[in-house]
């Protein structure tokens, strides 16, 4: 199990912005990660209150990008960052996040990568159930 604290090490997102809790484990092909802070009032993706559903995307990208970061040698420090170019096939099972009451599970699966950028897809369940799926394309750049 990889902890918050270890993950703010990997990712360059910080403080809230980080929005997966835990890493419950990975391949090199795939990550299961989980949160439970999509209930926090303070979530920093929140409009008047309201998380949409539309935010899967988002942590499907992170747990891609935890996956990246988990992959690098030695879990190096971050030299490069990640910019979401492309969502494609995004399919969303709810209207909202912030009224879930349990752990959000995140699966991400490397679909293909090369050295300037990755594709992963990604689905969000909660209590079994899918709350959205999708794939992203990022684009790999060097941190200044």
């Amino acid at each position: 199990m990889i902890r918050r604290e270890q993950i703010l090490a990997l990712i360059p997102h910080a403080g809230s912005m980080c929005l997966i809790d835990r890493v419950a484990n990975w391949t090199e092909d795939e990550i299961h990660c989980e949160t439970d802070d999509q209930r926090d009032p303070a979530h920093p993706l929140r409009r008047n209150a309201v998380l949409s559903a539309l935010h899967v995307i988002e942590y499907g990208a992170q747990a891609a990008a935890i996956h990246g970061a988990l992959l690098a040698p030695d879990h190096a420090p971050v030299t490069r960052s990640g910019m979401l170019i492309a969502v494609r096939d995004c399919e969303l099972f709810v209207d909202y996040l912030h009224d879930l009451p349990h752990v959000l599970k995140i699966h991400a699966r490397r679909e293909a990568s090369s050295s300037d950028a990755l594709m992963y897809s990604f689905d969000v369940a909660h209590g079994g159930q899918p709350v959205g799926r999708g794939r992203v394309t990022i684009r790999l750049v060097a941190v200044d």
